[in-house]
């Protein structure tokens, strides 16, 4: 067995972090927002996770002197602090003007708040109270070698059954992220591209259906989703469906640079839908500056980004539904992989632990 460290007091890019980690990898952990920083591969020396290029701070420090840089919307909460893969709960996208005036921010409050983190044998436990959204959040994140199991509870402090968007927000950018070179695969069916564009330089057609992984583009061309639009600026979000034959689903990014691949695995009837964002330097207002290339691999219980009333108005898509309910006093709980591997070409399947 590979011996595990735990650093509980440690400082990630300005952030107060905690890490486990043993001699394949180091996982940093957020103390605000509970954010998955870095999931650094020792062996290639580099973490796929975005780190974006403005300077972090903590969400609870946020105020009128960040204003000029990050403005005051709803989304400059998010934005101070975001970081890697966080977490989306219990809104997928933007608060109504009325939820935001009430405090709510964009993918809702779990990505802001402070957690409580406890360290057990090769075990990080982190719980957090959403006292807006009246939930309790906890994530248990394991690390087995090259591969991290991560089991996560919802569970529903009031009284009404209520709908639930639960997202995991995983967002990678260079060095590991190279639009021209780094490489995807999906275990997805049915897609659809976003009838509004995220950003300022969309090419693909809007609200239009595909077959995975070939999109259609407006001038009647098609774009291979297994790779990001190579050339800059550009911008967009497709909504896939997830493998219903299959018992887990799963996406692999490959990065030949590094002769790096970084999974994950989860299961489709806990998060039936995998959002893909793009962004390559097509929003230039502040913090963006035109210097942001990213690639999110959102999998969750929603296919877009978009308020709740938006989001249960939809109902269904592709024969889906959009969300899920918990019930009063109820709990949700769902179980997913990431894996760090090293290969020579993209892995066609991937193997861990629970399989």
């Amino acid at each position: 067995m590979t011996p595990t460290v735990v650093t509980d007091a440690i400082v990630f890019n300005g952030r107060q972090a905690v890490s486990i980690e043993n001699d394949i990898l180091r996982v940093t952990i957020l103390r605000q927002g509970g954010h998955i920083a870095e999931v650094f591969d020792k062996r290639a020396g580099v973490s796929p996770l975005w780190i974006p290029h403005w300077t972090s701070i903590e969400p609870s420090t946020f105020g009128p002197a960040q204003y000029d840089k990050f403005g005051a919307g709803p989304d400059a909460k998010l934005l101070v602090g975001i970081m890697g893969h966080n977490l989306c709960l219990d809104l997928f996208g933007g608060p109504s003007q009325e939820e935001a005036e009430a405090g709510l921010t964009v993918h809702g409050e779990a990505s802001v708040n402070p957690y409580e983190i406890t360290e057990l044998p090769n075990e990080l436990l982190l719980q957090v109270t959403l006292p807006l959204a009246e939930l309790r959040f906890s994530r248990s994140i394991q690390l087995h070698g090259q591969q991290l199991r991560i089991h996560e509870t919802v569970e529903n402090l009031s009284a009404t059954d209520r709908p639930l968007a639960w997202t995991q927000h995983v967002t990678l950018s260079p060095p590991f992220l190279a639009p021209a070179t780094t490489q995807f695969r999906a275990s997805i069916t049915r897609s659809i591209v976003s009838e509004t564009d995220p950003g300022f330089s969309a090419y693909l057609s809007p609200g239009a259906e595909f077959t995975w992984p070939i999109a259609p583009q407006p001038n009647g061309q098609y774009s291979d989703l297994r790779q990001m639009k190579p050339t800059a600026p550009a911008s967009g979000y497709t909504a896939h469906l997830a493998d219903q034959q299959r018992d887990h689903a799963y996406f692999v990014a490959f990065a030949p640079q590094y002769k790096l691949a970084l999974g994950y695995i989860w299961k489709p009837v806990d998060f039936p839908w995998l959002g893909i964002w793009e962004e390559n330097c097509s929003r230039q207002a502040s913090p963006w500056d035109s210097r942001t290339i990213t690639r999110g691999m959102e999998f969750g219980v929603s296919p877009f980004p978009e308020t709740r009333r938006e989001m249960i108005d939809r109902n269904r898509l592709l024969d889906t539904p959009t969300y899920k309910w918990l019930s009063a006093r109820g709990r949700l709980e769902a179980e997913y992989w990431i894996i760090s591997q090293v290969a020579d070409a993209i892995p066609e399947s991937l193997s861990w632990p629970g399989a």
